[in-house]
């Protein structure tokens, strides 16, 4: 017998991408929360988080070195916020970001923008993702990488870049901590299309969603921890 899925994890609703959806657009249309705030907090914890994995390793901060992996999408600006705070408290951050999309416009969504800006601004050194672009290099040096490739929102196999990205992540076997969902893997099932990432610790935003508690995503998941990104508390208890 298959072991279910439960529908409450640590006191608060288990959800899918849309019931999230649903509580962020609650949040920042209808509670007045800024996009750009929730996303500033979730980047804050997963550095803190990220620093604690770390020290359990024997390592400070000062003594780190870290790559980012950020998608171009929100996933990715938490990311590039976890790479400066991560910075800013002393470590060597390298962050690796997937280009725009291929749409005529070119340009990332504001959100990454200001905060791609901002992670420069800090000393983070930004690389445009890409074959050739030194990621393998840099995998090889580093202590611990973050998957911020993909979250919630994203839908079918990872290609382009962003596939690219998740093969150099498991080639180089290094220990992994992945933002709200580890890369490949279906937040509402927990199955994968054969090209995802395999994390040490998975911290999702918000509430936990229900692909990272089915048992046959464990392996992918490891460790799980739901962090506290300032929505209010109300919205999270009333998430179906």
């Amino acid at each position: 017998m298959k072991e279910p899925i439960p529908d409450v994890w640590e006191g608060l609703p288990v959800v899918g991408a849309a019931g999230m959806r649903e509580v962020d657009l609650a949040a920042t249309e209808k509670r007045g929360l800024k996009a750009l705030d929730l996303m500033e907090n979730a980047g804050k914890a997963v550095a803190a988080e990220c620093a604690v994995f770390l020290a359990e390793k024997g390592l400070s901060l000062e003594q780190a070195k870290l790559v980012v992996c950020c998608g171009r999408g929100a996933n990715g600006g938490d990311g590039l916020v976890a790479a400066r705070y991560l910075a800013e408290g002393g470590a060597t951050v390298a962050a690796f970001l997937c280009p725009p999309k291929n749409d005529g416009a070119g340009k990332y969504p504001e959100l990454v923008s200001v905060n791609l800006a901002r992670a420069q601004a800090a000393g983070v050194t930004v690389t445009s993702a890409g074959p050739q672009k030194g990621l393998e290099k840099a995998l090889a040096w580093c202590h611990l990488v973050i998957d911020a490739l993909l979250g919630t929102g994203a839908t079918g196999k990872p290609a382009g870049a962003i596939h690219h990205m998740i093969r150099e992540i498991t080639a180089a076997k290094k220990p992994v901590v992945a933002v709200d969902i580890p890369s490949g893997i279906h937040p509402d099932t927990g199955y994968h299309s054969g090209v995802y990432v395999v994390a040490d610790m998975t911290l999702t935003l918000g509430l936990a969603k229900r692909g990272l508690l089915a048992p046959h995503a464990k392996a992918a998941v490891g460790v799980l921890k739901v962090l506290d990104i300032g929505y209010p508390a109300a919205l999270l208890r009333a998430a179906k």
